[in-house]
């Protein structure tokens, strides 16, 4: 035996190395993270604006689709699209819970009471749910619908200018939480 190997000690290794707290590499990594989605979440929503894929501008060329088949079809037909577009509308709108089951006098006063330019539903509204059930040789012209129609334009239109005076997350998750509704939440509902 060699003299004093019984001084010497075995090598140690170094300590492990903590996972927290990260080195500033990876905070940087992670707040490069974020922003990236964050961006990518904005850059979506205005994609998803500038491309016409939201429900205000689909339902705005259905109602100017509409505006053009009121001059020469006939009302029954247009007031049965008008009366569907009006649902969706209120459904992308409200939620399905808050709308979907009505039906009649109900479906219009509710539609007055949440429409914020105050149209008389109730009194002027009638054909949209008489029309559509009306006998084919009925004496109504789809031109007694233009007010409906405007009506319904201007629901878009005010709605959309109350929608970007919401702060973001409000907005966020007011579309959550309609997206999220089940199909037959509604009991009864006649959409």
């Amino acid at each position: 035996m060699t003299p004093g190997v019984e001084h010497l000690r075995d090598i140690h290794g170094l300590d492990p190395m903590s996972w927290w707290p990260p080195a500033l590499g990876w905070w940087l990594a992670m707040l490069s993270a974020i922003l990236l989605v964050v961006g990518l979440w904005y850059v979506w929503q205005w994609w998803h604006r500038r491309m016409g894929l939201d429900w205000r501008d689909d339902a705005s060329r259905q109602l100017q689709v509409l505006r053009g088949r009121m001059e020469w079809e006939d009302a029954r037909s247009v007031a049965s699209d008008l009366s569907q577009l009006m649902r969706r509308i209120a459904i992308a709108r409200e939620g399905r819970r808050a709308c979907a089951g009505l039906v009649d006098k109900d479906w219009l006063t509710w539609l007055e009471m949440h429409d914020p330019q105050h149209f008389p539903w109730t009194e002027e509204g009638r054909l949209l749910v008489q029309l559509p059930y009306a006998p084919p040789r009925s004496r109504r012209t789809a031109a007694e619908l233009s007010p409906l129609v405007v009506a319904a334009e201007a629901w878009i239109e005010v709605e959309d200018q109350a929608d970007a005076a919401r702060p973001w997350w409000e907005r966020l998750t007011s579309r959550w939480n309609r997206r999220a509704e089940p199909a037959g939440a509604v009991e009864g509902a006649h959409v």
